[in-house]
Order: structure tokens, then C-alpha cells, then sequence
């Protein structure tokens, strides 16, 4: 049997073990699946699972676990796979049973043979997500360490998951690892040949082997070769580097095929998830690729695939390595600091968020204070910029998104680039942000949309294929006169649709695909907003510092690591929580509104109570309360109150324009 440790370095072993001791029970599978859950479990475990968001590939030993937080960025067509194979000796005409489940090839010991014709085989389906890290996604997620969530939590939390704790793994370099054994492909073993004829042998570079050799190898079809050392697989045809498709341009980080073989139904495209599972870089993908493309080129009637295809969805191992999934959950937010599920009725995810709703209100205190400096001295924009981070879509009716709050800043300064360090304040408040400058170039160069490519059959990716709670921050300074084409017609029209009603049509071609997402769009503008927002706030500078860049960085330097932490946590926590209206206070609020609708019946409207009670809400929750209080209720008309006198003010002193 295996030792206590293999679990984490030869994980195949301990799936091989369980395999042997439950075959041919059904069950084995289910067994594989909770051994390594239980593992997952023990003194944080997790954090000791090495990261490919963290760990070069080439650093990482091939089939030993690993995890990967990632989102769905494409999904595959299923594809069939040899569950359970059984092989031959042609010798003694022994039989051994195998699994192929969490493997790309399929694997035989010395002097064997796989039977193909076996009454043992069973063949089974699995699902393919192309996967890239989560667009966005800030530096300091990955920077956050597991001893600083540990003094966050105030408590040793094993479900407190700070993902740069992967460097904790024992790696080591494995840039020429060199196979032990001779694999094939079983995943179109059914129509392959067992004896490839002595062209392919030369073609490969390697001769089958003699029965005396304690590494003997049957004559597969394909043969594995040495991997080259630390290069990317460069095809045989010199065709275009391949895109990785990531969504934002300069995204880093590797793009994987996650395959999965249990519950796929229940991810979808744009999901973010963090997969367990066992890493796949054999060199002989690579070969088996290649040997593809070319038999394509001889024999257009023996694969239906286009040669671009293949490419894309059968890249090299060395490139997009696969990960073959033993435990997968998707995740509500990508914040190192909070425990990873606060739906869990456990007493420590409890514990932490009652220890931190305990200090909530200086927290929010000192996070007013800093956002009021960072909007140069305006304290209404800044109520009204933490309500907009800590909002999210809660629920659709019909197709309307309730909870979206995006909020138009105008009167920000054109020429001293504020709308640019804003972000770069916000994107240390975040865990996922992207910085949009509106333009005519950008608007219409960029492809905002994603589409689908019908030749290689996969998704293409665009800038507004973001995941969940993602803060997009729009900035209209930066646009001039000019013509916009109909790419640059188009994308406006998108980003209004993801706006008004927080949704992308993915372009079919032939037909339109709705996409719901839930992305914080906040707009910086000189006047107002050309795109439709819920709310528009003017900004009334206090201050003008000489130097807007020194002046911006030297907030960030006076807010000490900690206190940044907290203010982290504070924004991603009461997106999380759950809200509710009393019968009593909504009898009151109705009241209310009558009463107004009464005093002022043609300023009051019905999106005027609509926008007072989504303020409602994030004034409550940003106080750590879950219900609507009277007291929170009149604080919402009051700050309504004075963003409409200023908007008024503004009117008066521009005219029309607002």
C-alpha cells in the first residue's frame, strides 16, 4: 500500500489501490472521491496542495495533485474515454484490470498488451472546460499569505483559503522529466491499430522493446518521446502561436483543460471555480496532436474535426496542461481573507463573521475616511461609492436584475488623470476589477463581445466576459469627438445592455445567446454619462493637490496592511449577506412615499422610491444590519435629498448639462 504522503504526490497510486480492492464493485469511484475529501479536510491541507495560479508548470511533478482557481471560460463537447480497460500478455495470457479514469493516456506494464476486445472494457463520458484564471484578478489576492488570514481571523481557520499558501508545497523543477513507461492515447483507442508500421517507429524515434527489458513496452500506435526542456511544443506545421483566449489583454497566468467527470451539469460558462485534481503534462499529447494534425492532411475522411480545431482544443500539454478533477466547488467570492463558503452553518465561519461584525462600525469609519480623501475631500460621493461596492445582483424578476447600483461620478477632473488612480485605490479594495478607457479607438477596435468561431468550434472570448463581482470602472474622460464604426456602435450597446440590464449577448452568429452576469459598473465622467446608469453623483472637490499622483499614492502608504485587510474583508462580507424588509417597516415606507407623492406629486416618482430603498438597503447592510430600520430609512431620503440638490446646483451653474 501506499505511504500517508503518496496522496499528494502520486495520488494515481492511492486511486490505483482503491481500484484494486473494490473491483469489480461499482463503487470505487465514489470511495476515490471521498478519500481525498477527507484528506482535503486535515490540518489545512488545502494550503499544502500546490497552486498553478502560484507554481510555473514546470515546476509542478506531473500527475501529482494540485488545484486551480479558475473561471469557465469555454465548454467543450464530451468526449468518451476507456473507464476500465484490461490488458493481455501474450505470453502467459495473464489479464490485469486497469482504470483510465484522471488519465490522458492509457497505461500498460511490461510485455502487455490492451484488449480491446475485452468484455471488461467500460467506456464513459466526461466533460472538458477550458479554464483561465479569473479575469482581473488582483495582485494581492495572490499576495496574501495564510499567516496573514491567520491573524485576520483572529483564530486558526482550515477553511480560511489564502491561495499564495501554495508556495508551502514541496515543488521541484521537472522541465525534462523523462516517462518511465510507453503510453497511448486510449481516449480513440477503438480505432487504432495495434502494430504501427515501421515509417511511424522511424517517425517516432524509438524501437519497441524486447520482452527483457524491465521497462518492456507493447507496439502502441503512439509512442511517448522526451519531453524538450522548459519550451513551449511548437507545431510541426509552424502554424500561429496559440491564443490562450483570455478575456482582458495582459492576463497572465496558465489556461488549462479541466476535465471533469462528475456533476459537470451543474458549472456553466463564467463560473469560477477551484478544482482538486491530478496534472496532466505528458509529452506524448503533444505527439499525439501532431500525428493527428498530419493524418488529417492524408485522410480528410477519417476525422470530421478541421485541423484548426484540433489545435485549439488539443493543445500542447506544455501550454494549457490538463487537470483531471477529483473535487471541484464553485465559489461565491475570490477573497483569500474570508472562509471560503459562508453558507456553511460551522461554528468557526460563524465565529469569524460575528468577530468581525463586532467591529464593523469603525471599520466602516475609517473606510468613509479614506474613500472621502481619495474623492478629494468629498464625503457624500464616498457614502455613495461604498453603497456601490458592496452591492450585487440578489435576484432577477423577469428580466429585471434587482440589487445593481451603478453610479455615474461626473465632475471628475479631465486632465490630471484621477479617474486612473481612482481605480488603482480601488483595485486594492477588490479582489477582480478591470480598468475600461473609453475611447473612440477603444470602442472601436476592441471586441467586447464574445463570439463564437465556428472553424476552430470554440467560444472567443471578449473584454466583457467577466466573472461575478467583478468592478468594472468605466472611464468617459478620456473620450473626444470623433466617428464611432459599427464594432464601436455595437460595444456601447453592449456595455448599456450590461448596465441597464446586467446581461451580454454572446455573438452565435446566426442567433444572439443571453448571458447573465453580475458586474459593478461604476462610470467617471466629466459631464454626465453617455451610457445609462441607477444613480448619478456629482463630485465637489475640497481639495486639489498640485501633484494627483503623489497625493494618491501617499494614501495608500498611510493606511497600515492590517487596516487595508479589514477594509477587504468589510466589501466582500456584505455582498454576502442576506437582507429583508419587515412587514411593519414596509407598511411605514409606503406611508411615507404617499406622503411625499402628496407634497411633491410631479418630483416624486416610482424609480425615486425604487432608487431610496436599494440606498436603504446598502445604508443597512453597510452597517452590519440585515433588516431596514426607520432610522436607515430617513438616512437613505436624506442622502438622496442632497445628491439631488447638488445635481440641481450643477444644473443651474451649466445649464442643461448635468
Amino acid at each position: 500500500m501506499p505511504c500517508v504522503g503518496d496522496w499528494l504526490n502520486s495520488p494515481l497510486s492511492i486511486v490505483q489501490g482503491i481500484f484494486a480492492q473494490n473491483v469489480p464493485n461499482s463503487d470505487w469511484e465514489k470511495k476515490v472521491t471521498e478519500y481525498f475529501k477527507e484528506k482535503l479536510k486535515e490540518n489545512n491541507a488545502t494550503n499544502w496542495v500546490p497552486s498553478l495560479n502560484d507554481v510555473p508548470v514546470h515546476y509542478l511533478k506531473p500527475n501529482s495533485l494540485v488545484k486551480f482557481r479558475c473561471m469557465v471560460q469555454d465548454m467543450f463537447d464530451p468526449e468518451f474515454y476507456m473507464g476500465v480497460y484490461e490488458t493481455v500478455d501474450p505470453n502467459t495470457n495473464a489479464r490485469v484490470l486497469h482504470f483510465g479514469k484522471y488519465r490522458d493516456v492509457a497505461e500498460c506494464g511490461p510485455q502487455q498488451e490492451i484488449d480491446l476486445n475485452s468484455s471488461q472494457t467500460v467506456t464513459l463520458e466526461r466533460q472538458t472546460f477550458y479554464c483561465v484564471p479569473v479575469p482581473g484578478e488582483s495582485a494581492w489576492v495572490k499576495e496574501i499569505s495564510f499567516f496573514d488570514c491567520k491573524i485576520i481571523c483572529g483564530f486558526l481557520n482550515p477553511q480560511c483559503h489564502a491561495y499564495i499558501s501554495a508556495s508551502q508545497a514541496r515543488v521541484s523543477p521537472s522541465t525534462s522529466y523523462t516517462p518511465s513507461r510507453h503510453k497511448r492515447s486510449y481516449e480513440e483507442d477503438e480505432d487504432m491499430d495495434l502494430h504501427p508500421s515501421k515509417q511511424k517507429e522511424q517517425h517516432m524515434g524509438k524501437s519497441c522493446c524486447s520482452g527483457g527489458d524491465i521497462h518492456g513496452c507493447v507496439e502502441p500506435k503512439r509512442l511517448e518521446t522526451e519531453a524538450s526542456a522548459g519550451h513551449h511544443v511548437i507545431s510541426p506545421n509552424c502554424s500561429p502561436p496559440l491564443d490562450l483566449n483570455f478575456p482582458l489583454p495582459g492576463e497572465k497566468g496558465p489556461a488549462c483543460l479541466v476535465k471533469v467527470y462528475e456533476n459537470w451539469e451543474s458549472f456553466k460558462v463564467n463560473d469560477v471555480l477551484e478544482v482538486f485534481g491530478v496534472l496532466s503534462v505528458d509529452p506524448v499529447l503533444s505527439i499525439v496532436n501532431s500525428e493527428e494534425r498530419d493524418s488529417s492532411t492524408l485522410d480528410p475522411m477519417e476525422c470530421m474535426d478541421t485541423a484548426e480545431e484540433q489545435r485549439v482544443h488539443s493543445p500542447p500539454a506544455s501550454l494549457v496542461p490538463r487537470i483531471h478533477v477529483i473535487l471541484a466547488q464553485k465559489l461565491q467570492h475570490i477573497n483569500p481573507l474570508l472562509p471560503a463558503c459562508l453558507k456553511e452553518e460551522e461554528s468557526k465561519t460563524c465565529e469569524f463573521v460575528s468577530n468581525f461584525m463586532s467591529e464593523l462600525s469603525p471599520v466602516r469609519a475609517e473606510l468613509l475616511g479614506f474613500l472621502t480623501h481619495a474623492l478629494l475631500g468629498d464625503s457624500l460621493a464616498a457614502e455613495y461609492l461604498i453603497l456601490h461596492l458592496i452591492s450585487t445582483v440578489y435576484a432577477r424578476r423577469d428580466v429585471l436584475p434587482l440589487g445593481k447600483f451603478t453610479v455615474n461620478l461626473s465632475g471628475c477632473p479631465r486632465n490630471s488623470a484621477f479617474a486612473e488612480h481612482l481605480y488603482r485605490l480601488i483595485q486594492q479594495l477588490v479582489p477582480a476589477s478591470y480598468h475600461l478607457r473609453m475611447s473612440i479607438e477603444s470602442m472601436n477596435h476592441s471586441r467586447f463581445i464574445p463570439h463564437k468561431d465556428y472553424t476552430a468550434n470554440r467560444l472567443v472570448s471578449g473584454l466583457l466576459q467577466l466573472a461575478s463581482n467583478t468592478s468594472l470602472l468605466i472611464d468617459e474622460t478620456q473620450l473626444e469627438q470623433g466617428q464611432l464604426d459599427t464594432a464601436g456602435v455595437h460595444n456601447v450597446t453592449a456595455l448599456g445592455n450590461l448596465i441597464t440590464w446586467q446581461k451580454v449577448d454572446y455573438d452565435f452568429n446566426y442567433h444572439q445567446m443571453e448571458f447573465p452576469c453580475n458586474i459593478n459598473v461604476l462610470i467617471t465622467s466629466e459631464g454626465r454619462s453617455l451610457l445609462p446608469s441607477d444613480c448619478q453623483v456629482h463630485l465637489q472637490p475640497q481639495i486639489i493637490p498640485p501633484n494627483m499622483e503623489e497625493y494618491m499614492s501617499s494614501l495608500l502608504t498611510a493606511v497600515l496592511p492590517s487596516v487595508l485587510n479589514k477594509f477587504r474583508i468589510y466589501l466582500s462580507l456584505l455582498r454576502l449577506l442576506d437582507y429583508s424588509i419587515s412587514d411593519e417597516v414596509t407598511k411605514a415606507v409606503e406611508e411615507d412615499f404617499v406622503e411625499m407623492r402628496k407634497n411633491n406629486p410631479e418630483s416624486v416618482t416610482a424609480d425615486d422610491l425604487h432608487k431610496m430603498l436599494l440606498v436603504a438597503r446598502f445604508l443597512s447592510l453597510s452597517a452590519g444590519q440585515t433588516t431596514l430600520s426607520r432610522e436607515r430609512w430617513l438616512r437613505a431620503k436624506q442622502l438622496e435629498a442632497l445628491r439631488k440638490a447638488r445635481l440641481q446646483q450643477q444644473q443651474c451653474v451649466n445649464g442643461n448639462e448635468l
